[in-house]
């Protein structure tokens, strides 16, 4: 007996497999039943004909709850009018555990509801396809870094410092001293650079912002690389390759689950490099056109900003060359005007706002210091920062990218809480 995986199921067809999985829905009539089935791997349905099956087989089936755990034995065989375009002749069922009272049933459930069953909703077709399109961007991304010639080095959680200054912190006592939840790798990653070149992390990371937009969560998990010998343009090549190279894998590799989600992925078939700029002067002056009075230069822009330049736009597009006065204290100022720094949010089309962030950064002492002293920081704390300009400083730049923003726009969800499998959130902290 060959003992097979939904996903697997494809190069069985014709023969007889056993395969282990939940029940997601049934339905049935009086001489034929079906079985909606999934493994973790995929879904795939499954049909038991009374007339073909012992009694007690078609009984079960009609019978079995909605998430009991099966093992199904059945012949494999091309359906056309499978999304999936296979389906299983089932002759035998194995009940392993009865499931009673399951709270998610096919009905409509709130929000709130399916959160609290957050450990039980990652179950539905909708959830796991918004998961496997998470992994597969995680698989392209170390498969981009790694084919590019970066290191991945993991940077601490705890940290004794702050990378943006001025956003608020998760404190908590490191022993005798005070420590906080990284905001950022970004200024470890920069170290990690002056030793191996080019580098990138993976990890969560926490801002104790108190947001309920549908674009914030409280822990989320971003890629920094960062690159040394890299100015400010070529930067911005880096980000828009990637980029484009994980949207092109998941076109790829994940069109069932797109089509599960109902994305549109003519959409998405536009995202190739390169992407427009525009400069956060012409971006002020965009967004007067448009009607937008209540922004000024030295004004941050918010979503409804955000969304309006990148209305004009089917690709991402990079709002570069930010005022210093509403970045951080590390970035490099551009040589011709010191008002501005050499920097750039890349904007996420359809709404979905900024997903990187990036700049080239300080490389000379002096200006580094300064900039410490302006922002009001402590020199003893980035001690060992400063020093990185002290042994061989050199122009080099990085970028962070929020995988859950970026989940959320590659597959069309309206709210990252469903981009990461437990959400932490401003009122929530369970399951």
């Amino acid at each position: 007996m060959i003992k097979a995986t939904i996903a697997e199921l494809p190069k069985y067809v014709d023969k007889e497999v056993k395969v282990g999985a939940w029940i997601a829905n049934k339905r049935s009539s009086g001489k034929i039943a079906f079985l909606q089935l999934r493994d973790g791997s995929g879904f795939v349905q499954g049909v038991i004909v009374k007339s073909d099956v012992a009694e007690e087989v078609f009984q079960t089936a009609k019978s079995i709850t909605q998430e009991s755990s099966v093992y199904v034995t059945g012949t494999v065989q091309k359906d056309e009018r499978s999304p999936f375009g296979y389906e299983l002749l089932v002759t035998n069922i194995e009940l392993i555990h009865t499931s009673t009272d399951y709270p998610i049933t096919p009905k409509e459930h709130g929000t709130e509801f399916l959160m609290d069953n957050r450990h039980l909703w990652l179950r539905s077709k909708r959830q796991h396809a918004v998961m496997k399109v998470r992994n597969e961007i995680i698989r392209a991304t170390y498969e981009f870094f790694n084919e590019n010639g970066f290191v991945k080095v993991d940077p601490p959680i705890l940290t004794g410092s702050a990378p943006e200054g001025t956003t608020e912190l998760f404190a908590t006592k490191y022993f005798e001293e005070d420590a906080y939840l990284s905001q950022s790798g970004q200024l470890y990653m920069e170290a990690a650079a002056m030793a191996l070149g080019k580098v990138f992390s993976f990890g969560p990371t926490f801002r104790a912002e108190k947001s309920k937009t549908r674009r914030h969560l409280i822990e989320f998990w971003m890629i920094e690389p960062e690159m040394a010998f890299v100015e400010f343009d070529e930067n911005l090549k880096v980000q828009e390759q990637y980029v484009s190279y994980v949207v092109q894998s998941v076109l790829k590799n994940c069109q069932l689950e797109l089509n599960t989600l109902g994305r549109d992925v003519s959409k998405l078939e536009k995202i190739t490099a390169p992407f427009p700029r525009i400069s956060y002067d012409d971006a002020i002056s965009f967004l007067h056109e448009k009607g937008f009075d209540d922004i000024e230069w030295g004004d941050d822009f918010g979503s409804p900003h955000e969304t309006a330049i990148a209305e004009s736009f089917d690709k991402p597009v990079f709002i570069t060359h930010y005022p210093t006065k509403i970045k951080p204290f590390y970035m490099q100022p551009d040589p011709e005007r010191e008002d501005v720094v050499l920097c750039a949010d890349l904007i996420a089309p359809e709404g979905y706002g900024e997903i990187i962030g990036g700049s080239e950064r300080i490389h000379d002492m002096d200006l580094l210091n300064k900039r410490v002293e302006e922002h009001q920081l402590d020199p003893e704390t980035y001690k060992w920062y400063l020093e990185l300009r002290e042994y061989g400083s050199v122009p080099h730049s990085g970028f962070g990218l929020g995988l859950e923003r970026t989940v959320a726009w590659i597959t069309g969800v309206e709210h990252v809480r469903e981009t990461i499998p437990f959400p932490r959130l401003l009122n929530r902290l369970y399951p």
